[in-house]
Formats: structure tokens, C-alpha cells, sequence
């Protein structure tokens, strides 16, 4: 691993958690140069809903290489891109009654993030953006803004502008509405509010700390947007693409966002694409006033498609990871109930899990066991309290079993530990 140390920038991070150098994958595992498997809860932070290298995406896009078809295409026109458009309208937006035109704004979540923020603008002639505690959107400056955590927004070395941060669901009492907070500010002239152009928000915040906003939170956020005629953005990267039962992570919750943001799975091998969807009144883009060099990337709408085809003719996948998440979530209260030491509690929704820790060390400690033992987790949350779990959507029940055996001799050897100083 020498090269990396010697040449790679130290803003490498996953690596210095997992310190070794992986090769091979395919499902749920991963395998690095020397042999040794791990089962994969991290799934490239929620890239890889289907898996390492399923073979039916994996065809498609080695049949598509091998007859030499346009790989980068800007935003001109392609058999790849026609095909991915026709199924997505076909597969994901006509069943669910949704009217979205569709932008490619760039090849990653944040790229959809900016192109969903300036549009708003755009739209509204406004400039200020409400966020919410916790939240995540990205790394790039307009993103960065609408982020709460302090560490990645001190990154940016310029003010963070042009935003305004109001409390999640539960961020507070825990019995009012947190929203009603916002509505608040929008009533009074006096609260130094502008009025916004639109509102951002996730409906499970996975690197916030796997906080989940309620339906009914959801919609009275949505009914203080339509009162003050503000844009209502809902960021799907992480939780889209099924993470969490249904296509979109919004469907259940019976809301109708003006713009949405998706990525990470949306390819579903991994490989770059991000869409930024609207209802057709908002498209009001002059011709190559948002662009980027990769927002054509043909190998990913292949891909795309093929997972689009696979994975959405019907509602199996939705019914398979709802059986799963029921069973995750009784396997982690269980590790939970098991250690009332260390007063954790679970949260999440679908496959997007959390053990959350009283002392934030212990998740991170958690996570090193685990990894040693051949299983791969992250944390997450303001402080690395919360042990997040994001297996791919087709793990097997063997290998549920196996990392959740793993994550729970993990839990039982940091609380052994625990224990150990305790008594010293």
C-alpha cells in the first residue's frame, strides 16, 4: 500500500478505516488481493442497491462495449440515452402518475444538487434555500451551503451563503411539529426570513445520522411550501432507487415534489449518472445554461436500463426489501436490547439502518471489530455516533446472517471492553 501513502492526497478517508486493498466483488461480498472476503454493508455508500457486478447489468454493458457504441456523447442525442429515457418513463414515472421532465445535469449527486438549486433560483428570481439539521447534499459550494455539518462545510475556505438551516423532524421536543418553526418564520415580518426560493430536504438522512422524517412531517413541510409558494426539493440520492421499499423514498409519505435529485444507484453497477427531475412548468433552462463535459455518460444509461428492467417491471424488489427490513430491524433491536450498557437505540427505514450510540466512540469501534472480522460498516451522524448499515437491496439471506452475526460479536467485544475499563 506504500504507492497510496506516497502518492494519493491525505484526503483519503475510507481507506484509513479499511486498510487494505481490494480486488474482486460480485453481490454482497467484496474480496480483497489476498483472498480474504468481506460482507458488504457499506455498498459504496448506498452506490450499489443491487450489488457488486450483477451479471444481468454487467452483460448489457459488456454487449453495449464490445460493438464499439458511442461511450461519451455530451448531451447529443443516443441510441443509449433514448432507450434509458424510454424505460425510465415507462417503468418509474408512468406507473406512479409522475409528470417530471428530465435533466442530466453531470455525472454525481452533487452535479444534481446545483443544477436543482440554480434552477429554483431561476424560477423563483429568490435566493435563499432552506436546509435542514443534518443534512446532506454534497461537496461542491452550493451544496455545501444547504449541508449541516460543520466539518465538511469548513472545507470550503469562502461564507457558505444564500441559505437558511431549520430543525429536522425530531430535532427538537420530539412533539411539535418542526416544520411549524418554518411556517412560523415565513408568518412574521419581523423574523428577518426572506423569503425563500425553494426547500431541500431528505426524507432519511443517511450521513446526518439515519434520521427519518415522517410522513406526516412530510406533509405538513409540503403544505408550508404550497402556502408561501415555495419550490419543494426532495434529495433522493442515497435513499432512491428502492433503499428504501419504493423507487422514490417520498412515495409512501403521498407527497409531490416540484424537483427531485437522484444518483448513486441510479446507474446500478456503480458507474457515474445523476438526474435532476422537475414538473414541466420549472423547465425554464435557456439552451447550455447548466452543463458538464460527462452528463452523457453512455455506459451508465446501459446500465441503467438493465437495472431499470431487471428490477422495476413489477413490485417484487419493494415487497423483498420491506421482508428484509423488517427482519434487519429485529435483529438490530435485539443487539440493542442484548447491551443496555451502552444505551443504544435504532432508528431507520427500509435498508437504510442505524445502531446509534450514547458514547460516539463505540460506534467507531464497532465498525474496526466488524472490519476485522471481515465485514464492512460506516458511521455516521454529527458526532460518528451511529453505526449505518446499507446492504445491497439483493443480499441472500446467508449473508445477512453472516454480517449481522459479525455486527453483533462486534457490539459484544466493544462492550466487553467497556466493561474492562469500567471495572479498572
Amino acid at each position: 500500500m506504500q504507492v497510496f501513502e506516497q502518492v494519493e492526497s491525505e484526503v483519503r478517508s475510507y481507506c484509513r478505516n479499511w486498510p487494505t486493498v481490494f480486488s474482486t466483488a460480485r453481490g454482497s461480498r467484496i474480496t480483497d488481493e489476498q483472498g480474504r472476503s468481506y460482507v458488504d454493508f457499506f455498498a459504496g455508500a448506498g452506490t450499489l442497491n443491487y450489488g457488486h457486478n450483477h451479471p444481468a447489468l454487467k452483460e448489457a454493458l459488456l454487449a453495449y462495449l464490445a460493438e464499439d457504441n458511442v461511450v461519451h456523447t455530451l448531451d447529443t442525442y443516443s441510441v443509449a440515452k433514448r432507450r434509458f429515457l424510454e424505460s425510465f418513463r415507462d417503468l418509474v414515472l408512468a406507473p406512479r402518475n409522475l409528470d417530471y421532465k428530465v435533466q442530466f445535469p453531470g455525472p454525481a449527486g452533487n452535479n444534481a444538487v446545483e443544477a436543482a438549486l440554480k434552477l429554483a433560483r431561476k424560477y423563483t428570481g429568490r435566493e435563499t434555500v432552506v436546509s435542514f439539521t443534518n443534512g446532506f447534499h454534497g461537496m461542491t459550494l452550493g451544496a455545501l451551503a444547504v449541508t449541516g455539518n460543520s466539518m465538511k462545510r469548513g472545507g470550503a475556505g469562502v461564507p457558505l451563503n444564500n441559505a437558511a438551516t431549520m430543525p429536522y423532524d425530531n430535532y427538537m421536543d420530539g412533539r411539535t411539529p418542526d416544520f411549524l418553526w418554518l411556517r412560523s418564520l415565513l408568518e412574521d415580518p419581523g423574523s428577518g426570513l426572506d423569503l425563500p426560493a425553494a426547500v431541500i430536504v431528505e426524507t432519511v438522512q443517511g450521513e446526518g445520522g439515519v434520521n427519518v422524517a415522517s410522513d406526516a412531517w412530510l406533509r405538513g413541510l409540503e403544505q408550508v411550501c404550497r402556502e408561501h409558494e415555495l419550490l419543494f426539493i426532495v434529495d433522493d440520492i442515497q435513499m432512491g432507487c428502492g433503499r428504501t421499499g419504493p423507487f422514490f423514498s417520498f412515495e409512501r409519505a403521498g407527497i409531490s415534489p416540484d424537483i427531485v435529485t437522484l444518483s448513486k444507484s441510479l446507474s446500478g453497477m456503480g458507474l457515474p449518472f445523476a438526474l435532476t427531475l422537475m414538473k414541466p412548468h420549472l423547465d425554464v433552462w435557456e439552451p447550455g445554461e447548466h452543463n458538464g463535459t460527462f452528463r452523457g455518460f453512455a455506459p451508465a444509461f446501459v446500465t441503467a436500463t438493465a437495472a431499470l428492467e431487471t428490477f422495476w417491471r413489477d413490485d417484487d424488489l419493494t415487497a423483498a426489501v420491506d421482508d428484509r427490513a423488517a427482519w434487519l430491524d429485529g435483529e438490530l433491536n435485539g443487539i440493542a436490547e442484548s447491551h443496555p450498557e451502552l444505551g443504544i437505540t435504532t432508528r431507520g427505514r427500509g435498508l437504510a439502518r442505524g445502531l446509534v450510540f450514547t458514547e460516539p466512540a463505540h460506534a467507531g469501534l464497532v465498525c474496526q471489530e466488524a472490519f476485522a472480522n471481515g465485514l464492512l460498516m460506516e458511521t455516521s451522524g454529527a458526532e460518528d455516533e451511529v453505526v449505518k448499515l446499507l446492504p445491497p437491496l439483493t443480499t441472500t439471506r446467508d449473508d445477512f446472517e453472516e454480517g449481522i452475526g459479525i455486527a453483533r460479536e462486534a457490539v459484544a467485544a466493544v462492550a466487553k471492553e467497556q466493561e474492562a475499563k469500567e471495572a479498572a
